[in-house]
């Protein structure tokens, strides 16, 4: 897998990375979820499923990770693997945020999973416990769903301590969600400390139904920011295993489509993300090995104008995209 830079940053990357979103805890509101756990929430058998996905990855050529500290105990799962395999700081690049707090108990179903908090406080507390678990490893460092109403862009504390975790050579990144995606990815090209861009990174939702931040992206990536695509398979919807009777169903759509690139619909999805110039990485959310073998037939579609003319009518408004995603059931 041919790596390239992530934007200005001194990284290299694989254009696939692995989120370990759906392998750090039990619930999680990717369609099918429980089914790909098998409903065995054990610590010990998690950690090994996803040492089996780690391996599958790494076999494969990809060297950008993506962990969070709401993730469960996803940083622990990572730094167990990295730590058994005896992996090199220097062969992989590793990515995790902070700004939400893991709240689940370990349980599928809680009131809250996770809570939100991008306060001075919280930053500098996740940090030593990312940095704890990761050390060396960690080389990206991003806020986790920035928004317009959580401040955190104009919050002058944070701002200055980001900067000095970049002054040490930490890439600074910030991920967003919702229908105002772009407007924060706009904000955050503005933004600047002491006279200098703080951020080296950005991470966006951007899927066959939901590309609204698009041409923010396109101008980060001008910009010199690396751009990291998450959910692009839109948490199952564009998956096989979308309710037939969802509206707007793509299936049918994208199945026609997947069968004349002779690829499947998964890696037909990924692949039009990467047909966009500005993506560094597009990451695969896979909790099993197969699944992910399945995402990498994207390395090999070619999305052509064809299937960009026939799948574009699956766009759906932002609104509608986010309220739909914020229905998905924790399972």
């Amino acid at each position: 897998m041919q790596l390239r830079p992530l934007g200005s940053t001194n990284l290299f990357v694989s254009p696939i990375g692995l989120g370990l979103a759906a392998l750090g805890r039990p619930g999680y509101i990717n369609i099918g979820h429980a089914e790909d756990l098998e409903e065995n929430y054990d610590v010990d058998v998690m950690q090994t499923r996803a040492h089996r996905v780690l391996d599958a990855a790494h076999r494969a050529g990809i060297v950008y990770f993506d962990v969070a500290r709401s993730y469960g105990r996803s940083e622990m799962f990572l730094n167990s693997w990295l730590t058994s395999r005896s992996i090199r700081p220097e062969t992989l690049v590793i990515g995790s945020k902070w700004g939400y707090r893991y709240t689940a108990d370990w349980q599928v179903h809680a009131e809250f999973h996770e809570i939100k908090e991008h306060s001075i406080d919280r930053l500098q507390s996740q940090w030593r416990e990312s940095q704890s678990m990761l050390g060396a490893h960690l080389d990206l460092y991003q806020i986790h769903s920035a928004t317009l109403e959580s401040g955190v862009l104009q919050n002058t504390a944070v701002l200055q301590e980001l900067a000095h975790l970049k002054e040490q050579g930490i890439a600074i990144g910030l991920t967003t969600s919702g229908p105002q995606q772009g407007q924060v990815i706009y904000s955050a090209l503005e933004l600047k400390v002491d006279g200098l861009s703080l951020f080296d990174c950005v991470q966006s939702t951007w899927n066959l139904l939901e590309r609204s931040a698009g041409e923010a992206l396109q101008s980060a990536h001008e910009a010199g920011l690396g751009v990291i695509v998450k959910e692009a398979l839109a948490n199952g919807r564009l998956t096989d295993r979308n309710n037939p009777a969802s509206p707007n169903n793509p299936i049918e759509r994208l199945e026609t489509e997947a069968q004349r690139l002779k690829t499947s619909i998964d890696g037909l999805a990924l692949a039009a993300v990467l047909a966009n110039p500005w993506v560094h990485v597009v990451l695969s959310g896979a909790a099993r090995p197969e699944h992910l073998q399945s995402n990498l037939n994207a390395l090999k579609t070619t999305f052509d104008e064809e299937a960009e003319q026939n799948l574009s009518g699956l766009v759906e408004e932002p609104g509608t995209y986010w309220a739909l995603r914020s229905e998905l059931s924790w399972n």
